[in-house]
């Protein structure tokens, strides 16, 4: 696996799987933006939907494997982790923090 294309969250993240071949993390796939026939085949072999030329950011949930095999792959810039996002301007209730 290449770890200096995994970024922090993503590396963290792989620490913590119990099955290496169960796709259970949702991934930004970023790649070189003209893609050959076979880093498409590639992709598509590992579930990723929506594989065209001229795009170089995919999504994709994977396993662990196919994260290390993606890593190794010299059309592949970096790989970073998905995570759902929260809204951040939720109301506050300013009566209960004691202002």
């Amino acid at each position: 696996m290449n770890y200096q294309k995994l970024d922090a969250a993503l590396a963290t993240a792989l620490n913590d799987v119990p099955n290496l071949e169960e796709p259970s993390l949702a991934v930004f796939i970023h790649t070189e933006p003209i893609l050959d026939s076979a880093a498409t085949a590639v992709l598509e072999s590992f579930g990723v939907s929506g594989v065209s030329s001229g795009k170089d950011i995919f999504t994709a949930t994977l396993s662990p494997n196919a994260i290390s095999q993606l890593s190794e792959e010299p059309w592949v810039k970096y790989l970073k982790r998905s995570q759902q996002l929260r809204l951040v301007n939720k109301r506050i209730n300013i009566g209960k923090l004691g202002v």
